[in-house]
């Protein structure tokens, strides 16, 4: 959980952005190529791609240097051979539908493509006899059919119904979406209530819809008007939107326009998925991928120090961060953007020990710890105290033969020192910085400065930082 926490913490904000972007083009893709021939190349171009990368990954050098290459003609091959698709699917819009338009086709449901050629024939007058099966077997009750296994369509039942076709007197029996036989002989009705203007046609459809739970449908050479069978009823229909309401009624049609509509936004919702998914491979693929290293030496910042405690030494002052990235970003970052800190907030009195781990370093989004050197140092904290400690010069050298240094007195002759109670403890005296006595010849005066040792410590603030250092030598006797 920590590890993926911290992996989300490192995207940045211009990371969503790139893989929103390059989501969506890759999404319109789909949208304007989908079921073209482009759009299957494109894919298998897509696996190619992860073919190549899963070969980069286990070390397989050469056959991730073919596969690179294949996908690149492959890229040549799309343009020179489907280039009249692409220009064909790109003119046929304008820019808005290619940016953010969506293509709906038009689907139509045998029902409805049922209802366009029966009214077209009535128009044409041209006389058709179309049956529609319930749940009853009609096989008892028709003959001389012939075995058709069609799928519906307007250009289908216009000639199966055009005046030279030799079924074209028959009835035409539709099931689901397809025409199952053609040709076919209804038996006739004995009524004798039917107007006298119906033919053998109007008789032969209510001959089948008295006799089964069948739906006929039938259109009038004579009259050009359309007519629906079932049971006792033979009753004409003018509007389009009526006849298709009977038969799904009849056929009970519950996948409508509509649900494929919903199968359509269905196939949109897997291709947004898709798309988002493909791109964040591919952008987590380079960017992890393709990493670039560099070195900076960054120093160590502490925090949350306890006031009362000091820092009395530590083992470094600065680390050497091994830092791993995109080239863009490795390049475009400096070393001010790196910050090393470390929370003293547990450190005790005495020797601490800690480790540089990745938290402790502040990184721009992106960039990561490879290595730190060194990974672990020592910091060293104490309680400060204040003490008055005596100061001795520090003489090196040798006086001429001839001199010997009688006295020297020093102004001030002790100080104030600020340091750690540790410390201090084992210090008695303070001496100056070191004071060469090869030169002298003579009684005089010098101004030194004080050798702080270790440097952690500190000349309180009401003492002097400079002594004055007065000497008597003599002539030897």
């Amino acid at each position: 959980m920590n590890t993926l926490l911290h992996f989300l913490s490192t995207i940045r904000w211009q990371d969503i952005v790139d893989i929103t972007l390059n989501s969506y083009i890759l999404f319109r893709l789909y949208v304007l190529f989908r079921g073209t021939n482009v759009f299957r190349v494109l894919v298998g171009m897509a696996f190619l791609w992860f073919f190549q990368r899963i070969a980069v990954s286990i070390g397989l050098i050469v056959t991730s240097w073919a596969v690179q290459g294949i996908t690149a003609v492959a890229a040549l091959i799309i343009i020179v051979v489907f280039r009249n698709e692409i220009r064909s699917v790109l003119q046929a819009k304008n820019l808005g539908a290619i940016l953010w338009g969506f293509s709906h086709k038009t689907v139509s449901s045998p029902i409805e493509i049922v209802v366009d050629s029966v009214y077209e024939l009535a128009r044409r007058r041209n006389g058709a006899l179309i049956v529609f099966p319930g749940k009853e077997n009609l096989e008892e009750m028709v003959q001389s059919g012939i075995r058709w296994r069609g799928l519906v369509s307007k250009e289908m039942i216009m000639s199966i119904f055009w005046h030279d076709n030799p079924v074209h007197d028959g009835a035409a029996i539709i099931q689901g979406n397809q025409v199952i036989e053609v040709g076919v002989i209804l038996p006739l009705s004995n009524r004798t209530d039917l107007p006298s203007h119906y033919g053998t046609r109007h008789r032969a459809a209510a001959g089948l819809s008295e006799a089964t739970d069948a739906l006929v449908i039938v259109v009038s050479e004579e009259r050009g008007n359309v007519l629906v069978a079932k049971g006792s009823h033979v009753s004409v229909v003018n509007r389009k939107e009526e006849l298709a309401q009977i038969l799904h009624e009849h056929v009970g049609v519950t996948a409508t326009q509509w649900g494929y509509l919903r199968k359509e936004r269905l196939g949109l919702g897997i291709a947004v998925v898709g798309s988002i998914l493909f791109i964040t491979g591919v952008w987590f693929s380079f960017t992890r991928g393709l990493e670039t290293l560099t070195t900076f030496e960054i120093p160590i910042e502490y925090m949350n120090r306890d006031p009362g405690m000091e820092i009395l030494d530590t083992s470094v002052n600065a680390v050497r961060l091994h830092l791993s990235g995109s080239g863009a970003l490795i390049k475009s970052m400096g070393p001010e953007q790196v910050r090393v800190r470390l929370d003293l907030s547990k450190a005790v009195v005495g020797p601490n020990t800690f480790t540089i781990t990745p938290e402790n370093v502040d990184l721009p989004p992106g960039v990561f710890v490879k290595r730190v050197e060194p990974p672990v140092l020592e910091v060293t904290l104490d309680i400060p105290i204040k003490r008055e400690v005596p100061i001795q010069v520090d003489w090196v050298g040798k006086l001429p033969e001839h001199l010997i240094l009688v006295k020297a007195k020093l102004d001030p002759e002790k100080i104030e020192v600020i340091g750690g109670t540790g410390q201090l403890k084992d210090i008695s005296t303070i001496y100056t910085q070191k004071v060469p006595i090869d030169h002298i010849k003579k009684t005089g005066a010098i101004t030194v400065n004080l050798a702080l040792h270790p440097a952690s410590l500190k000349i309180a603030p009401d003492s002097e930082d400079k002594i004055a250092v007065r000497y008597v030598v003599k002539e030897r006797l």
